[in-house]
């Protein structure tokens, strides 16, 4: 495979900021010849032919559309099949779109006015410029981008231009050109340029295509003298408040799953943004001269440069697969645009996965180099400092050699500086002490000189206690972390944290890339330590207020991701890097016993909470036994609940902290009382005190008859207020009746499910089926058999967002519900037409396993299925365990993004477990084939 970075190196040209034709700039440098693109003498040649008797207008317009709609529709195609080729070469192939453009339109001017609009002897009044403006104007164009023309006269418009320019229109709309268009003259482009951002911005950009020069001439000479060289501090202010706008807009993020390449963070219109201002301030036709007139400094511009080339080249593939003027690398583009640029599989990683990590590299690369350019606008004072550092009569005071310069930490004495490699961490640290931001300048020392931090630094006691201190003393580590990991400090710190930068998870569930998501993990354990989530987090709170190893825990929760991106478990990889890292950091044999241990198993309690039965007693010993200690116990849980809620916005809810919370309380007690704490006799016989407190009003012989009905797992897997529900549920029930209680169980942030009817095989599937029919995701569900015969099932259930049903809603569902209970509906085939794949998640790949697990429960066999979530599965896979006559008792369901765990423990026909091999494979294979008959299904 070519590489991203070489093919960067190779195909470097350098980027004009406006003014110049493209056939003046770049004469050699487009994707193929110029003549492959469009033979303009041919091409005009055979008009001419074509043209030479024919008079009327509509004809004439028809042939040259026609002529033009051919030679475009083969430039475009040589264009892109020279792309192919070379698939990092932006640069070329914008200059390629922009020329054939050009060639169009100019071409189409030279037929209104030879042929429609022929005007022999014109007037002053008469003279007519085509300028290109926006990002045409700039020579830049994407496949499908908009052909922005300003049609310049210098009077009011004539009836003969005004003929002439709508006849050029309706040719190029013929010619399927998205065109942006303004008839103006000098006076309106002035005082509407004034007026409007917008417009001043495209005319920021303007070039000369075609008609009267010396027209265009003077709207250049009148733009600059007379609006932007008096003006660039409103201006400046403008383009700064759109950027953060447009950035809120997008998520106000770099690390967005599906970025925009335009609009997003560290996407095209940043760079496009420092180019305006750049051009109003310094008057500099292209990027490099930023370099004479100290802006960036020569490497800076390579990396911009860089980023730029890789950022247009992602764009033009996006057009180009889609056929249309398209931004967002939406999931299903991103692995087409990483195949189109060569990015291969490698053993751990797919290639969309390491294309999108180059893609936030550069992303966050712009966003440096914005920093800096922006800084210094303010330091030359072009840009006013804000009011409030204005205001401020005391100036904070740094230490040497630092100083403190428009608010920010810098460097004072270089050369002090540099005595002292250790000062590559110590600034950090003076950042934290005094509150300040880290200025460009410091940032440009740092970044330049990483080579400084080498084995001696890494492995130097006092470089470790700075860096420890940073993540345990200033109550806000994630500030530091993230600068220090955008500008490379982390990793030359930890070189073991390098292959995670910018790593991006390719699945629905992850938000941030690995590194970012890590980040966002010692931010919430922060915010904990603050005391800011005491309501929302009471479990984790207790626990960081009643006290624990505090060095431990950030230091965990700073490795626990960094074996991702390789074959091995990550959990495995992960622990065998802090073996080596947490000695060198200057832990203790202990805590570094301990990190590894967290690190090894930082998915143990996530997995058994949100996979395992918590109600059956085993479930709660073997993990117990895991953990050993309530000081690891502790531990876990807080590593558990910062990892979960660093994932990203949404992940975390009631239903996740009621699972952790009832956990931890669980293991906590047999820890700290042994194991008699899980007697399921103990259980049974204070579930059924409970229920005869709750039904204290019933008549004693009705209460015994309840409270007999009922086999042990039903007293020991039920909440007792469930219970309450069923006895209601069940009181003078007959064989015919279907009883349904909707209600909402704040506590567990889902709606709870709870039926009551005659029971008979395949209940469970029918009721699975019911509730995806109206778009419900189960998260728990459990089920029982009376001895009376009657089932009672409890669903937990959650709409499409993870959250519980409004009241509103409740009825539609009740009544579906009864509808596929009572038969009126079939649920498999009423599901064929709701249970699909959207077009953008087709691209996501999960493998299927499935599991068998006799040890985990006392009683039941478990089996786990892990595979692609779809609205029918749940449906899919009890209806065939049904027919394979397995009794579920209980179901648990896990989902992460578009991969779902679904966990069922059942019995046999016998009531026994599965332990034959063969009767086991034989389920094994029917479950898979239901699952890829389902699949197969659901992706056409």
């Amino acid at each position: 495979m070519n590489q991203p970075q070489e093919a960067l190196r190779d195909s470097a040209s350098e980027p004009t900021l406006l003014t110049q034709a493209p056939e003046e700039t770049a004469a050699d440098g487009l994707i193929c010849p110029a003549a492959e693109i469009f033979d303009a003498n041919a091409i005009r040649a055979e008009l001419d032919a074509q043209l030479e008797d024919v008079t009327d207008a509509m004809q004439i317009r028809k042939i040259t559309v026609e002529i033009l709609n051919a030679a475009r529709k083969n430039g475009m195609e040589r264009i892109a099949a020279a792309f192919a080729e070379r698939p990092f070469d932006a640069r070329p192939v914008t200059r390629s779109y922009t020329r054939l453009t050009d060639w169009i339109v100019k071409t189409v001017l030279h037929v209104a006015e030879t042929r429609l609009h022929k005007l022999n002897n014109p007037t002053a009044a008469e003279r007519l410029t085509i300028v290109a403006v926006g990002g045409y104007g700039r020579g830049e164009m994407a496949p499908f981008s908009d052909v922005d023309l300003l049609f310049l006269t210098p009077y009011k418009i004539t009836p003969w231009a005004e003929s002439l320019i709508e006849s050029m229109l309706y040719m190029m709309w013929d010619l399927r050109l998205k065109v942006g268009h303004a008839s103006r003259t000098i006076k309106d482009c002035l005082k509407l340029a004034r007026e409007d951002y917008t417009i001043r911005t495209s005319l920021v950009e303007y070039r000369y295509l075609a008609g009267d020069e010396e027209l265009a001439g003077e709207l250049a000479d009148k733009l600059w003298n007379e609006l932007f060289s008096t003006t660039a501090t409103d201006f400046i202010e403008a383009k700064l408040a759109e950027r953060a706008e447009r950035h809120r807009k997008q998520g106000g993020q770099r690390y967005v799953v599906e970025p925009n390449v335009k609009e997003g963070k560290g996407g095209l219109r940043d760079m496009q943004s420092l180019y305006w201002i750049a051009k109003y301030i310094n008057h500099v036709a292209t990027a490099s001269e930023l370099v004479d007139r100290g802006v960036f400094t020569p490497d800076e511009y390579v990396t911009f440069h860089q980023a730029e080339e890789f950022l247009w080249a992602v764009r033009c593939h996006l057009h180009l697969i889609t056929g249309r003027a398209m931004d967002q690398l939406t999931f299903d583009l991103q692995v087409e645009v990483a195949d189109r640029m060569g990015y291969n599989d490698t053993n751990g990683r797919r290639g969309v996965e390491i294309f999108m990590q180059d893609y936030f590299r550069h992303a966050t690369r712009v966003g440096e180099l914005t920093r800096i350019f922006l800084t210094s606008l303010e330091a030359e004072h072009t840009k006013p400092e804000p009011m409030l550092t204005r205001l401020l009569t005391r100036k904070r005071k740094a230490r040497p050699p630092y100083a403190i310069e428009q608010n920010r930490i810098t460097v004072g004495d270089e050369k002090a500086f540099f005595s002292d490699p250790l000062n590559m961490l110590r600034i950090f640290e003076e950042g934290m002490r005094t509150g300040t931001l880290l200025h460009p300048n410091a940032m440009r020392l740092l970044a330049a000189n990483l080579d400084l931090i080498d084995d001696s630094m890494r492995a130097d006691k006092e470089a470790n206690r700075i860096f420890l201190d940073l993540l345990l003393k200033h109550g806000n580590p994630e500030r530091a972390l993230r600068r220090m990991n955008e500008l490379g400090v982390l990793s030359a710190f930890v070189p073991e944290f390098a292959p995670i930068v910018a790593m991006m998870q390719f699945n629905m569930y992850h938000h941030y890339t690995v590194d970012e998501h890590t980040i966002q993990c010692i931010s919430h354990l922060a915010q904990i330590e603050r005391g800011e989530l005491v309501e929302e987090l009471p479990v984790a709170s207790g626990i960081l207020k009643r006290g624990i190893n505090r060095k431990v825990m950030y230091v965990a929760l700073l490795l626990h991701d960094i074996g991702k991106g390789r074959p091995e478990d990550h959990s495995i990889l992960g622990a065998q890097i802090a073996r080596k890292v947490c000695p060198r950091l200057g832990l203790s044999k202990k805590d570094c016993e301990t990190v590894e241990w967290l690190v090894r198993y930082h998915l143990l309690m996530s997995d058994v909470a949100q996979k395992r039965d918590l109600s059956d007693p085993r479930t709660v010993r073997d993990f117990a036994k895991a953990v050993k200690s309530v000081e690891r116990l502790d531990l876990l849980t807080v590593l558990t609940v910062c990892d979960i809620r660093g994932v990203g916005p949404g992940t975390w809810n009631n239903w996740k902290a009621m699972l952790l919370r009832d956990l931890h309380q669980q293991t906590k007690s047999v820890l700290e009382n042994g194991m008699e704490e899980l007697n399921r006799n103990s259980r049974e016989t204070e579930a059924k005190r409970q229920l005869r407190e709750a039904l204290s009003d019933w008549d004693a012989k009705e209460l015994r008859a309840e409270i007999g009905r009922h086999y042990g797992p039903y007293w020991q897997g039920l909440p007792a207020s469930a219970q309450v529900v069923f006895a209601n549920q069940l009181r003078d029930i007959t064989d015919s009746e279907i009883r349904i209680d909707l209600e909402l169980d704040h506590d567990r942030d889902a709606t709870r499910a709870c039926f009551a009817m005659a029971d008979h095989p395949g209940l469970f599937s029918r009721m699975a089926g019911a509730l995806a029919l109206v778009g419900a995701n189960v998260v728990d569900a459990r089920t029982y058999t009376s001895k009376d015969g009657y089932a009672t099932a409890i669903f937990w259930i959650q709409d499409a967002d993870g959250h519980p049903y409004e009241q509103a809603r409740l009825p539609r569902l009740r009544n579906m519900i009864e509808r596929t209970l009572k038969g009126e509906v079939i649920a498999r085939e009423a599901l064929k037409d709701k249970d699909k794949i959207k077009k953008r998640e087709k691209a996501f790949r999960v493998q299927t396993h499935v599991t068998f697990d006799n040890e985990g429960s006392d009683i039941y066999t478990i089996i786990e299925v892990d595979t692609r979530d779809r609205a029918g599965l749940l449906h899919d896979l009890t209806r065939t365990l049904a027919a394979n006559n397995v009794y579920i008792a209980s179901a648990v369901i896990a989902t992460y993004g578009e991969q779902v765990v679904d966990v069922f423990y059942v019995k046999d026909m016998f009531g026994l477990k599965f332990h034959q091999d063969h009767r086991r494979e034989a389920l094994e294979r029917k479950l898979r084939e239901a699952i890829s008959q389902g699949a197969e299904r659901a992706n056409k």
